[in-house]
């Protein structure tokens, strides 16, 4: 009989062992736009990197700052954001759609 596990587990356990994986991940989760979704998957990398209290200490997070802005209910900050994207291996980066060539620039 297969062992089973909980999904968070299997979760942390892919970003942990492919960080390419968790970096693709995330970004389907930012086009997505779900922020429900975009906190548990930042708590899953927080997790998956060493564990969160490792991640206060390099982010100069408290503990409970940290649980708070990444509970279902929490809404980081953009600076907390690229802090813990940082403390992970991962920065966050703006990218053009791919526009239709008829259409004008933005500037």
């Amino acid at each position: 009989m297969c062992k089973s596990r909980a999904h968070a587990d299997a979760k942390i356990e892919s970003f942990h062992n492919n960080p390419s994986y968790a970096a693709e991940y995330l970004n389907a989760v930012l086009e997505d736009g779900d922020q429900e979704e975009l906190l548990e998957t930042l708590r899953y990398l927080a997790a998956a990197s060493a564990g969160v209290s490792q991640r206060t200490e390099e982010i100069n997070f408290n503990a409970s700052t940290l649980y708070h802005s990444l509970s279902p209910t929490g809404n980081p900050e953009l600076k907390k954001l690229t802090e813990l994207l940082t403390a992970v291996g991962l920065r966050l980066v703006v990218q053009p759609l791919n526009l239709p060539h008829h259409s004008k620039p933005l500037l």
